[in-house]
């Protein structure tokens, strides 16, 4: 996973020998018997590559909700916030408190959805996911997250990235640099969008950071031209587009020769990927040949730009061996300052655009064999607080943002099914046992890979950075 040291130290070497012809003659020699490789032909950097140690998931599937879902209306059901509805919150709970719209004393907002325990687990979910239920028992519940951050876009690049600042590497991308990907004529990282827009962190959230651009995430389109930039050019024939890559190509090999830059090798991998995806990734968006059963569970409908048509995607990716694929779903944030985003109008209608194709997504995935080493997390940036924010005196109800105890939910990939982990108090507004940090969450999820997070490492600026930074613990009371 080191091959850029390797590059370094060559390139070094060969600096030092000199310019003379018994120099170039000695590093043609060592460049294939020292270092084992043929000094003509690029490596492929996406090659699939060994893990550290046995793993229970080849695959991951995330599907983010951009906005951060309302955790107390959906997965946590708190009678004593019903209870006290309206009233003031506990001081003790604001000493020292930030939040990101509230102001002065806020009041306590139950929830008006009912809860029911449901599956053999008795999961407790409210009817806002009523197709989320049938698969409760395929499901571990984690209700005992947190975050760092309480605003979106550094929340949701802390949550993809391990930092809350532009410029680091993204999970996606981190998967595919420790193990590369299944398939070569589709990009290991794929990213689909749907909802209002892009998520507030914008691109940097599916970025490489300083790894090699190859393990970016490539965005597709479900709706009009698949990926753009791809096609050929107007007037410009299959055969011509051909000959002028086979140029690119060995002119980049020309410069690859002379100074070794890893990044040389990626463009040649991408310029190739390109022209196979040409004819891979047509075939693959064309879900209208799917069966009429598969577009009655997700509730698709082709040409249409929507979540449940990523959500089919999603599973026709992985099948085909793309490591990672990541859904955005953005609009989840119901602050309650207008009808369209509270939590008796906006929230409703978020469910409805989700829960049917994400749980279509965990039966297809289980009845074709594939949720066994797939893994699917749902879950948004951090959570809603058990207040209502009443901005400005709105008469809709809505919440804040809440960073300290939220809830996801993931399946699959040896995730022990059927758990509800961790517990919040009796308001909701802090964990109290089982608690899961983000870094927790990427280091069980890279050990399901796997993958040992603090093993996946890239030297960068004179140290070895890594996803969990220097934080992160498997969680293994997660793991089947």
């Amino acid at each position: 996973m080191h091959d850029h040291l390797r590059d370094l130290t060559r390139r070094t070497f060969f600096k030092q020998i000199g310019y003379g012809i018994g120099g170039l003659a000695l590093s043609s020699l060592l460049s294939e018997s020292v270092f084992g490789q043929q000094a003509a032909g690029p490596k492929n950097p996406m090659a699939a590559k060994a893990p550290h140690f046995k793993a229970r998931a080849k695959r991951i599937i995330y599907l983010f909700m951009a906005g951060a879902p309302s955790q107390i209306d959906m997965f946590d059901p708190k009678p004593m916030l019903k209870k006290y509805d309206g009233q003031e919150c506990p001081a003790d709970l604001l000493k020292g408190e930030r939040f990101a719209f509230i102001k002065g004393t806020p009041h306590l907002l139950g929830s008006p959805y009912d809860f029911e325990q449901v599956g053999q687990s008795g999961q407790w979910m409210s009817t806002l996911v009523p197709h989320l239920r049938e698969v409760a028992d395929d499901i571990a519940v984690v209700r005992s997250m947190s975050t760092e951050q309480f605003n979106h876009a550094p929340a949701q690049l802390f949550m993809n990235t391990g930092f809350q600042l532009p410029g680091r590497p993204s999970f996606g991308s981190w998967m595919t640099y420790g193990l590369g990907t299944e398939n070569q004529d589709l990009p290991g990282f794929v990213v689909l969008i749907s909802g209002e827009s892009n998520p507030d962190g914008g691109k940097s959230c599916w970025g490489s950071g300083f790894l090699p651009t190859v393990n970016q995430g490539v965005e597709f389109r479900s709706q009009g031209e698949p990926v753009l930039f791809v096609s050929d050019p107007d007037g410009v024939p299959r055969e011509v587009r051909r000959d002028t890559l086979d140029a690119i190509r060995d002119l980049n090999q020309l410069e690859l020769g002379r100074t070794l830059d890893p990044e040389i090798e990626t463009r040649i991998a991408q310029y190739e990927l390109a022209y196979r995806m040409q004819t891979s990734v047509p075939e693959l968006m064309d879900i209208s040949k799917e069966p009429e059963s598969i577009h009655e569970m997700y509730g698709t409908e082709p040409g249409k730009k929507s979540f449940a048509n990523n959500c089919l995607l999603a599973r026709r990716l992985v099948e085909r061996g793309c490591r990672f694929v990541q859904l955005y779903h953005r609009g989840w944030d119901t602050h309650g300052n207008g009808q369209d985003n509270d939590i008796k109008h906006g929230l409703p209608r978020l469910c409805k655009e989700t829960d049917q194709a994400a749980a279509a997504l965990i039966k297809d995935l289980k009845q074709r064999g594939l949720l066994d080493d797939t893994i699917v997390i749902w879950g948004g940036e951090f959570g809603r607080t058990p207040m209502n924010e009443g901005r400005g005196g709105s008469p809709y109800p809505g919440r804040d943002h809440h960073p300290h105890a939220f809830t996801m939910w993931m399946a699959g990939g040896g995730i022990k099914p059927g758990l509800a982990l961790g517990t919040t108090d009796e308001l909701g507004y802090n964990v109290v046992d089982d608690p899961v940090s983000v870094h927790d969450l990427h280091a069980t999820l890279l050990h399901q890979m796997g993958l040992d997070h603090t093993r996946l490492t890239y030297r960068y600026q004179g140290r070895n950075f890594r996803l969990t930074d220097v934080f992160g613990n498997v969680v293994d009371k997660l793991i089947a």
